[in-house]
């Protein structure tokens, strides 16, 4: 997993500190200079270093905001994300320091390199020694709740991806009684997480949840996703939980030929994309176990979700999950009726709900954006029926869920641009039997490729799209046209395409 860092003091190589009691007792003098006491109260306690060299530590730290990204991501996924946030760190493998290296000279704020690995790398320090050499005897820095902690970036349809910044609250949220409810974890549970450490499922599914519980973290470190390596996984290991996008149990479904009764399996979750009623009904038939699906986003985290014993309602993704009160609303921010379609909304005044997001960093117009009257706008269209189960209908953008990957158009439109043989593109979502949704491209070729033999030139901008971009990102389906519906204006109509894609299916 890579993590990128923002942060003065680095971590792993100077010792946090703690707030001594001299501190807490000392006052600014006239708010300004080092911390002074009263002429007659002499404090019980005093020490320099800790009373004045902590107390100016504490002054001038900068909490460390942690960035998970995909082991996916290639040179120019990186680049961006470390210029946009100005990390001052990286954390990565073998797989992704060559990329790292390639572009270190583009990115002045990028001080530290951390690499984790068997081997020496020239320029990178080895993250494993570090955590060997540590002392044992460490005190975290007392961080606030509303204190930032994390931020993920999460794709946009209109250009790149904008970065969701959390604070410790989202972490705290998985101690709330009514967030415990949803997987129900024991000590006695071994929970296996099947997502990409760069998503926020994955900081859920592979931290905080099995943590919070005490229970066992089931974890296998699999090169790339092989169905038959997971079931057998299931059948040899204690597992008894497993959380997943539902494109892991289709693929389980789809490539067995034998019982799935596994021995010790009781609760199944899933989340990332919509679960397909069929996909439920097939997993419970061949397994003997409901499958329960969840719902959230970078900015939310899990806020609608079935909790484990509830009645499952084959296509709805259960009910919002205090402390976020989950209405559906219009395009102003007014409740809708029962059984109305309209935006999911998470009520953020009087008061912001611990666990939402703070905003996207350094961008305060996209945050105004998703700011509708009391609520905040996740995007997501829906029903609510009178059970409060809500009932999920798609993006009222263009964004694409593939097999839980949400990707922008924007973001595959601009690497197909770097091809010579592209004119110009539009990306759309593609209905998929096994993915849900796939990458398609319509593009307009120039000149010099439109005699091209059409096969060999698809497959070479798939692989082109893979090596300048994440893998996942690629095309899987791509129609070579004439010219590209416009608006009057010069805009390309992604809807016009959408609609004519899906009148075909």
């Amino acid at each position: 997993m890579q993590q990128l860092m923002s942060f003065r003091v680095l971590w792993g190589i100077r010792k946090p500190f703690h707030l001594a009691p001299g501190y807490l007792r000392c006052q600014p003098l006239s708010g300004v200079g080092a911390p002074r006491w009263n002429d007659y109260s002499v404090p019980e306690e005093f020490n320099f270093a800790s009373d004045i060299l902590d107390y100016w530590t504490q002054m001038e730290k900068s909490r460390i905001i942690f960035m998970p990204g995909t082991i996916q991501l290639k040179a120019k996924d990186i680049l961006y994300r470390l210029q946009v946030s100005k990390a001052k760190g990286i954390v990565t493998t073998d797989t992704l320091a060559s990329e790292v290296d390639s572009l270190a000279s583009e990115c002045p704020t990028l001080k530290t390199k951390l690499l984790v690995s068997d081997q020496s790398r020239q320029g990178w320090l080895d993250l494993r020694s570090l955590i060997k050499s540590a002392s044992p005897d460490r005190i975290c820095i007392k961080s606030k709740t509303l204190d930032p902690m994390a931020i993920f970036f999460t794709s946009g349809t209109t250009g790149f991806p904008k970065m969701a910044k959390h604070s410790h609250g989202f972490a705290l949220r998985s101690s709330f009684p009514s967030s415990r409810k949803l997987l129900q974890l024991k000590t006695s549970d071994i929970f296996w997480c099947l997502s990409d450490t760069g998503w926020i499922l994955a900081v859920l599914g592979c931290l905080l949840e099995p943590w919070t519980a005490g229970a066992t973290l089931f974890i296998h470190h699999l090169p790339q996703f092989d169905p038959k390596v997971v079931e057998q996984m299931l059948f040899k290991y204690p597992i008894t939980q497993c959380l997943a996008v539902p494109f892991v149990y289709r693929m389980i479904l789809q490539h067995s030929s034998t019982s799935l009764r596994f021995p010790t399996l009781e609760h199944c979750s899933a989340g990332g994309e919509a679960l397909l009623p069929e996909d439920q009904e097939q997993w419970r038939r061949q397994t003997g176990l409901l499958l329960y699906e969840i719902y959230g986003q970078s900015e939310t985290g899990v806020s609608c979700g079935t909790l484990r014993g509830m009645k499952i309602k084959p296509g709805s993704m259960g009910k919002g999950i205090p402390p976020f009160d989950v209405q559906i609303i219009d395009d102003k921010g007014n409740s809708l009726p029962f059984n109305t379609e309209g935006n999911i909304g998470i009520r953020m005044k009087p008061t912001k709900p611990i666990g939402l997001f703070m905003g996207y960093e350094d961008n305060p117009v996209k945050t105004a954006e998703v700011e509708c009257g009391d609520f905040y706008n996740s995007g997501d269209r829906a029903t609510m029926d009178e059970e409060g189960y809500i009932w999920f209908l798609g993006r009222n953008d263009d964004i694409i869920n593939a097999s839980g990957y949400r990707i922008g158009p924007a973001e595959v439109e601009n690497a197909l641009a770097e091809h010579l043989a592209v004119a110009e593109s539009a990306v759309v979502s593609s209905l998929d039997p096994i993915r849900r949704e796939a990458v398609k491209a319509f593009i307009v070729l120039t000149v010099e490729f439109i005699s091209h033999d059409g096969d060999q030139l698809m497959e070479e901008l798939q692989q082109h799209v893979k090596s300048v971009t994440a893998p996942y990102k690629y095309p899987r389906k791509v129609e070579f046209v004439s010219e590209l519906p416009k608006t009057v204006t010069g805009k390309i109509k992604r809807s016009d395409l959408w609609k004519n894609e899906l009148g075909q299916m």
